[in-house]
C-alpha cells in the first residue's frame, strides 16, 4: 500500500518535525479542498501533527502517505460535524477565500480544484463523495489508496467515485483568463465602481453575470445572489458609494482567480474574486464575513503532492 511514497527508509533519517513540515503544503491542500475553509483546514493539519507526534514512526513505512490518510480522516470527521452549521448560515455561504501564488494557475487541475466555482460544486456532494472525488480526481490516488484513506472497501469507493464524478461533471463550470488581460479588466472595473460609472461597469460584464455576497450575518451583505449586468452594475456602484467608500484596493490572486483585497483603516474589509471568460466578468464573489478573511492576507503554498505522477487513470 502507498507504494509510490518513495524509499521506505527515507523519512526515518529526518526529524518528525521536518517530515511533517515537508508534507504540510500537501496536507493543507487536501484538508482545504475537503472542507472549503482555510481555518478549519489549519485546525485539522495541526491536530494531525499532534497525532503524528505520538506515533512510533519506525513502524510507519511511508510517512507522506500515512499523514495524508490521517488528514483525510480528520477532515472528513470535521466536515460531517460542520455541515449542519452551513445549512443554518445567514445568507449565501461561500468558501473561505485563499490567497494563492500566481504559479498555482500553471497546474490546471489544482487551479480548477480550488476555484470558487468548483468548491461550491463540491459543497453539493456528501462528505464521502467529496473526499473520494478530491483524492481521486485532484490528487491522483488509486482506488485502492482512496479506499484505505476514507475507510471503505475498494468496490464501494469505486461506486462513490463514479457517482461523484458524474455529479461534478454535470455542474462544473470552467473559466480561462489571461492574467494580464484580467488585471486590466479588474483595474477598469475598480475605476468605474469608484466613480459610479454604471455604463462602463455593464460593458465589462457578461449578460448573465452573477454577484454573490457572503456576510455571514456579521456584516451587511446581499442575502441573495444578484443576477444580470445592469442589476450587478448598479449594485456594485451602490456598494462602492457607501460601504467601500475610501477603501484601499490591492490586486492579487485568490483561489487561482483574479481578486481585489479591499481594506478600510488598514483592516481587510472584504475580498472580491472575479471569474473572467472572453474578457468579460462572468461572476463575482464578495466575501465580507470577517471570520473568513484571515487566509487572504498572505499567500498559502498549495501542493498536489504528485506533480506529473498524478494520474487519474490509475486503477
Amino acid at each position: 500500500m502507498y507504494g509510490r511514497g518513495g524509499n521506505r527508509h527515507a523519512g526515518w533519517a529526518l526529524s518528525e518535525g521536518r517530515v511533517f513540515a515537508e508534507c504540510r503544503p500537501l496536507l493543507f491542500t487536501i484538508a482545504y479542498e475537503i472542507l472549503g475553509s482555510a481555518a478549519d483546514a489549519e485546525d485539522v493539519v495541526q491536530d494531525s501533527y499532534l497525532r503524528w507526534h505520538g506515533v512510533d514512526q519506525e513502524h510507519v513505512e511511508h510517512p507522506r502517505a500515512y499523514l495524508a490518510r490521517t488528514v483525510t480522516r480528520q477532515a472528513l470527521n470535521h466536515l460531517r460535524t460542520t455541515r449542519r452549521r452551513r445549512e443554518d448560515y445567514v445568507g449565501p455561504w461561500l468558501p473561505e477565500p485563499l490567497r494563492t501564488e500566481p504559479d498555482v494557475s500553471e497546474d490546471a487541475v489544482l487551479a480548477e480544484s480550488v476555484s470558487m466555482a468548483m468548491l461550491l460544486v463540491l459543497e453539493t456532494l456528501s462528505p464521502d463523495e467529496r473526499a473520494v472525488f478530491v483524492l481521486r480526481e485532484v490528487f491522483g490516488y488509486s482506488h485502492r489508496e482512496v479506499a484505505d484513506m476514507v475507510g471503505k472497501t475498494e468496490a464501494t469507493t469505486r461506486q462513490i467515485a463514479h457517482r461523484a464524478r458524474e455529479h461534478v461533471r454535470s455542474r462544473r463550470r470552467r473559466f480561462h483568463h489571461d492574467p494580464r488581460a484580467a488585471q486590466e479588466i479588474v483595474g477598469r472595473f475598480l475605476s468605474a465602481a469608484g466613480t459610479g460609472d454604471v455604463e462602463t461597469l455593464m460593458s465589462l460584464m457578461a449578460p448573465g453575470v452573477v454577484h454573490v455576497s457572503d456576510g455571514g450575518g456579521r456584516v451587511s451583505a446581499a442575502r441573495r445572489p444578484v443576477v444580470g449586468r445592469e442589476k450587478v452594475a448598479r449594485f456594485v456602484a451602490g456598494v462602492a458609494r457607501t460601504s467601500a467608500a475610501g477603501a484601499r484596493a490591492e490586486f492579487t490572486n485568490c483561489n487561482a482567480l483574479p481578486a481585489l483585497l479591499l481594506s478600510l483603516d488598514d483592516r481587510l474589509d472584504h475580498v472580491l474574486i472575479f471569474e473572467i471568460e472572453d474578457n468579460l466578468i462572468q461572476g463575482m464573489y464578495a466575501v465580507r464575513n470577517p471570520d473568513k478573511l484571515g487566509a487572504a492576507v498572505a499567500p498559502r503554498p498549495l501542493d498536489r503532492g504528485r506533480g506529473d505522477e498524478a494520474a487519474a487513470g490509475n486503477p
